[in-house]
């Protein structure tokens, strides 16, 4: 019989945050997850789930990034 890897019955919790930049979307996406990372222990993978723009008066002023993170369960 073979072995199970340590992480095959792993368990995941998912949270979504929201990122934003006066500058680009990379730089949103990257702010939700440095932002995030402060509090939550070994984020796996992040995917960037939604993009918009903050507008004033017909103008773009933010850039925002909505990014859905996952980590593991400590047992």
């Amino acid at each position: 019989m073979a072995k199970k890897s340590k992480d095959e019955n792993a368990v995941y919790k998912i949270v979504e945050v929201v990122g934003s930049s006066p500058t680009s979307w990379e730089d949103a996406a990257r702010s939700a997850v440095e932002s995030a990372a402060k509090t939550l222990r070994d984020l796996r993978v992040a995917e960037i789930t939604k993009l918009d723009m903050k507008l004033d008066n017909g103008k773009v002023v933010a850039y925002r990034a909505r990014v859905s993170m996952s980590f593991k369960y400590e047992d």
